[in-house]
């Protein structure tokens, strides 16, 4: 019998995944927004309704039973918002807070107490504070590095490439946003691609294979222009990769993509479903901290 096709908001369609996912998937990078939490003054834009309830609605579309949820740059330093989700979503979910260089160990306590394991700095998206900079992410890094967090890292290719050597040094682990936000004509040709790999090479370093409808020239449901860096970033370090929706898609024109062609996009840049297993569900349980494997 045919699976009854689920509708979720933000989300085109109401097909499954072609492949139906294993036990245990994990969505390493989405969003809630929800209209109970004041978005930050500096933040100009009126913010979508993309709440727990929603978010719920995908998942069983989908298939995944874990998540991520990452404090987007329309609550600044205010991860409330976050906090509620995870309270909600309980022992399946993470956190990603947004914080200032000058958070107290008070608050990180907080955090980590709450389920978050991870601090995002953003050098694209406009930040409550102002212009982030290289030294806040190296004193966020220490600070994320003595709880044994990892740094996430939102940042243009160019500033990738300026930033190499400090990225090679930083004492926490890294995760690099949105396939290092290359453009695909460039794919594996690109420096930022190349100081990518040496990072993958040195083994602390990870990559999510998420917002691939960013530089897409072609569109989607395939995405076939984003193939070959997609690709070349599994066969580098399978073991490393990671895979998040983005959901509810901020960037994109609202109903325009189909999350779970995302996710056969993603099968087809895994060469097994040995590998496919590992993005999704070794991958981040080893990261986030999840209890077992499947």
């Amino acid at each position: 019998m045919a699976a009854t096709p689920i509708a979720a908001p933000h989300s085109a369609g109401v097909n499954r995944p072609a492949r139906a996912l294993p036990a245990g998937a994990c969505d390493s990078h989405m969003h809630i927004l929800d209209p109970r939490f004041a978005p930050s003054p500096h933040w100009l834009r009126t913010p979508p309704r993309a709440e727990v309830a929603a978010y719920r609605l995908l998942q069983q579309r989908l298939g995944t039973q874990r998540t991520v949820v990452v404090t987007p740059s329309t609550y600044g330093t205010d991860n409330a918002c976050t906090l509620d989700a995870l309270a909600q979503l309980g022992a399946a979910a993470r956190g990603v807070a947004v914080v200032d260089a000058e958070v107290a160990e008070p608050e990180l306590d907080r955090l980590a107490a709450r389920g978050v394991c991870g601090l995002r700095v953003n050098f694209v998206s406009p930040q409550s504070w102002g212009t982030t900079t290289p030294q806040m992410l190296d004193t966020l890094a220490r600070k994320a590095a003595r709880r044994g967090w990892h740094i996430q890292l939102l940042a243009e290719p160019d500033q990738i490439v300026a930033m190499q050597a400090l990225l090679a040094r930083l004492p926490a682990p890294l995760v690099i946003d949105h396939l290092g936000r290359i453009e695909p004509a460039e794919g594996p040709a690109s420096p930022a691609f190349g100081v990518l790999r040496r990072l993958l090479d040195a083994g602390r370093t990870w990559i999510k294979l998420s917002g691939v409808y960013m530089r897409s020239r072609e569109g989607g449901p395939a995405y076939g222009d984003v193939r070959a860096l997609g690709q070349a970033f599994v066969q580098a370090a399978p073991e490393r990769m990671l895979w998040g929706s983005d959901w509810p898609h901020t960037t994109e024109a609202p109903g325009t993509v189909d999350d779970a062609a995302l996710l056969d996009v993603l099968h087809a840049w895994c060469a097994s479903d040995t590998v496919l297993h590992g993005i999704l569900v070794g991958n981040p349980a080893r990261l986030y901290g999840f209890s077992g494997d499947s």
